[in-house]
């Protein structure tokens, strides 16, 4: 009989910023699988009024290279010891979180996380926040963070490209109707596009981060 034995290792963890001035809400994303913090601190810039935002892009912890581009990018699990890696992870966010507090002071925090990396958006709006707003983009609901008791979450944008293989049509509703059946409310946009930040989802988001504000 084979024995599994796992135990606690150390990784080093790298996040990028883009500071707005001292007291800037946060914007802090998560990209999707086989990408980097790099391309989404890209597609996070690409969003109107992004510039009066902190801009943090956080790396998964699990490394690569691409086979196309041989790029360093990540992935933030897999299905090998799945609940391990949601506690790392939320482990690393809360302590990625406490040295921009520590560093910018209180103030608004918005995640944002696209593809693989909604699902660590998701993790990190319920476990912590607090945060003022959530943007999801390409990526599913994790039943994980549905079944939380006495779930709350902030005001949320779901994305979704009408060509998207990935994040389906009949998945976004299920999300929805969840949500409504939680009395969670949650904005959904619809665009033309597939699984990417398409400019539709960028002004929607845009235009979300503006209210938060407001």
């Amino acid at each position: 009989m084979t024995e599994v034995h796992t135990l606690p290792a150390t990784t080093q963890g790298r996040y990028l910023v883009v500071p707005s001035g001292e007291g800037a809400p946060l914007l802090v994303g998560f990209h999707g699988y086989g990408q980097n913090a790099e391309q989404l601190l890209e597609d996070l810039r690409r969003v109107p009024g992004s510039e009066r935002w902190t801009l943090v892009a956080i790396q998964a912890l699990h490394r690569f290279y691409s086979p196309k581009t041989q790029a360093v990018v990540g992935s933030w699990m897999t299905r090998l010891d799945r609940e391990q890696a949601i506690l790392d992870n939320l482990a690393y966010v809360r302590r990625v979180v406490a040295e921009l507090r520590a560093a910018q002071g209180g103030g608004l925090l918005v995640f944002a996380g696209f593809s693989q990396g909604a699902a660590v958006a998701w993790r990190a709006a319920a476990h912590c926040g607090p945060c003022e707003g959530l943007v999801v983009l390409g990526g599913d609901l994790p039943v994980d963070v549905a079944e939380v008791p006495g779930l709350h979450l902030p005001p949320i944008l779901l994305g979704r490209g009408e060509g998207d293989p990935f994040y389906t049509a009949s998945q976004l509703e299920q999300d929805l109707a969840t949500l409504a059946d939680l009395g969670i409310e949650a904005e959904a946009v619809r665009f033309e596009g597939g699984h990417a930040w398409a400019p539709d989802f960028l002004t929607a988001a845009g235009r979300f981060l503006t209210e938060i504000r407001s």
